[in-house]
């Protein structure tokens, strides 16, 4: 396909809402911010949910709750994160499946995450992956430097295709403790996804001041990109983003420029080998 896959991440887990008031942290919000995305362009949400004191949480509950109300408000792909916060355990991150949801997150390696580290072992990246398998959850996998593309390729070679039989992967930029958001590390990634199976795809994520650049570097590869106030709280120098809205309207904006318009969530799953659920 020649258009443009424009994933929205609208929370986090990282930023609090005492600090940025317009983050969406309440069902109703994720929803508002939902359908205001899908309307311009979206066509995945990468959902991070939090409780009632705005926290982190994986609770069973409320990602049941999510998935629904999200299925049920838009036809947006519900992707969850099994990454959760970095102090979240193995058991918690792999029950996220439970919730059913038509894609998950999946981490290729442990990773410093500015002070805190994101674990993520060999023998946690199987099971998840297979879990995905046996339940037909379609994985994006997650890579913060360049050598997980390597555990990536091994990983699929050891244990097979993922549900849906098509690979793809966010390249997450500009980490504090991962690869650099930069056109010459997107480069470097992307002739190592070559060496993955034909047809593989990527998205993008700039983290911060990075945000820019990695989307126009991705498009030109041909890769695809990922916004939200996850990702970046602020759209210009001394201006903060006042909605996610305002990220994918940019984001749609590039990619029109392009000449690789917004792919529909339908469009989206015939890519990705999703059946709707």
């Amino acid at each position: 396909m020649s258009g443009t896959l424009i994933t929205v991440a609208p929370t986090g887990a990282e930023v609090s809402k005492t600090s940025v008031p317009a983050l969406p942290v309440t069902l109703d919000e994720l929803v508002a911010t939902a359908k205001e995305c899908e309307a311009l362009g979206a066509a995945i949400i990468h959902v991070h949910i939090r409780d009632d004191a705005a926290a982190p949480t994986l609770d069973q509950g409320r990602l049941r709750d999510t998935v629904a109300a999200l299925r049920q408000s838009t036809d947006l792909i519900v992707q969850l994160s099994s990454g959760g916060a970095v102090t979240d355990p193995e058991s918690d991150r792999l029950a996220v499946l439970d919730a059913r949801p038509e894609m998950a997150s999946c981490t290729m390696g442990t990773v410093n995450f500015g002070d805190g580290v994101f674990m993520n072992r060999w023998e946690f990246i199987v099971d998840l992956h297979t879990r995905m398998q046996e339940r037909g959850v379609v994985p994006e996998y997650e890579i913060f430097d360049l050598g997980q593309l390597t555990t990536l390729q091994r990983l699929l070679d050891k244990h097979g295709l993922p549900a849906g039989g098509h690979v793809h992967v966010d390249l997450v930029m500009g980490v504090p403790g991962g690869m650099p958001g930069t056109a010459a590390a997107l480069v470097a990634c992307e002739a190592a996804i070559r060496d993955l199976p034909a047809g593989t795809t990527f998205s993008a994520t700039g983290i911060g001041r990075s945000t820019i650049p990695v989307m126009l570097a991705s498009l030109s590869a041909g890769g695809h990109l990922r916004v939200g106030m996850e990702d970046t709280v602020t759209y210009a120098r001394g201006r903060p983003v006042e909605s996610n809205m305002q990220l994918v309207a940019r984001a749609v904006g590039f990619a029109q420029l392009a000449q690789r318009p917004p792919l529909t969530p339908a469009d989206a799953r015939t890519l990705l080998g999703i059946t709707r659920k």
